[in-house]
């Protein structure tokens, strides 16, 4: 009961991911062609609110579920960084069709291929989870 709150606010979650098509793979499609401007509506609407958050959460006025403040740490700022990390994150969503979010939602839907995925996603985590204390941090 205690994560049950967790459950539903996931559910919501994939469902506004299916009902927003942003799970579709035509429309990542569309995207990466620069054919449409639906999926960039849809990550330019979820930066913005991001940012109003993050505004929230800085200025202490959001606290956790335990009513604590949220600290968020300061990241190292870096162009060559977020850029070799954007060009393997969106080479990884061209090839699979699927950022991480949608693969359990596409697996709801009844893709099975999917599960392919999913299993390629969770040993990914794994390996950089082994490499991760080696990496450039």
């Amino acid at each position: 009961m205690k994560n049950l709150k967790f459950l539903v606010i996931g559910i919501v979650f994939g469902i506004i991911l299916s009902k927003s098509e942003a799970v579709s793979w035509y429309r990542i499609y569309e995207m990466f062609k620069f054919q449409s401007f639906h999926m960039y509506g849809i990550i330019g609407s979820a930066v913005a609110l991001s940012a109003v958050f993050m505004y929230f959460f800085k200025t202490g006025k959001v606290k956790d579920y335990l009513g604590n403040q949220i600290n968020i740490k300061e990241k190292k700022k870096g162009f060559i960084r977020t850029l070799v990390g954007g060009t393997i994150f969106g080479l990884g969503w061209a090839l699979a069709g699927a950022c991480p979010a949608p693969i359990l939602v596409l697996i709801g839907q009844g893709t099975i291929p999917m599960i392919i995925v999913l299993l390629g996603a969770l040993i990914g985590a794994f390996i950089y989870g082994v490499l991760s204390k080696k990496l450039p941090n």
